[in-house]
């Protein structure tokens, strides 16, 4: 299986770039995995919100282009559905089975994901009502994604 991450904007501290080297690595025994940094877009301070909607707007532009057809989309949003590791697993699992052999997830900027990529995704996938940089929310969706395969094939992860 292919697993994609399109991610808006780049990692600029070194523990997260070492976060996300490490558990690439640990995933490249279960899957092809491929990481698509897509430029962000300067937010000025007290933006209005028309403003905010254009910005996601064109880092949504970037995000669809770079989103094969045939691929799976789970968009990482707050209002998107809440799993378990352990749903998250079965879903992964489940999509292999159905002959989905390239799923994508999505990062979207600061200020989250454009309608555009939300109607397109296949799925809207939420971490937590909370809210976490999104830098840092690439190191712990590739922690789950880990997690997944760990429990896919039945093999021991911490809980």
């Amino acid at each position: 299986m292919k697993i994609t991450i399109i991610c808006v904007g780049k990692l600029k501290e070194k523990y997260l770039v070492q976060a996300v080297g490490e558990y690439s690595k640990r995933l490249s025994r279960y899957c092809n995995m491929e990481i698509i940094e897509l430029p962000d877009e300067k937010t000025p301070d007290n933006a209005s919100t028309s403003l905010e909607e254009i910005i996601k707007n064109k880092e949504g532009e970037r995000i669809l282009k770079a989103l094969k057809p045939d691929s799976y989309c789970i968009a990482l949003a707050i209002e998107g559905a809440m799993l378990s590791s352990e749903e998250l697993a079965s879903k992964i699992s489940e999509l292999a089975i159905k002959g989905n052999s390239h799923i994508t997830f999505i990062i979207g900027g600061s200020l989250g994901l454009s309608q555009g990529v939300l109607s397109r995704a296949d799925y809207q996938l939420s971490f937590s009502k909370m809210t976490f940089p999104h830098q840092l929310m690439r190191v712990i969706l590739l922690e789950q994604i880990y997690r997944s395969y760990r429990i896919n094939h039945n093999q021991p992860y911490h809980k």
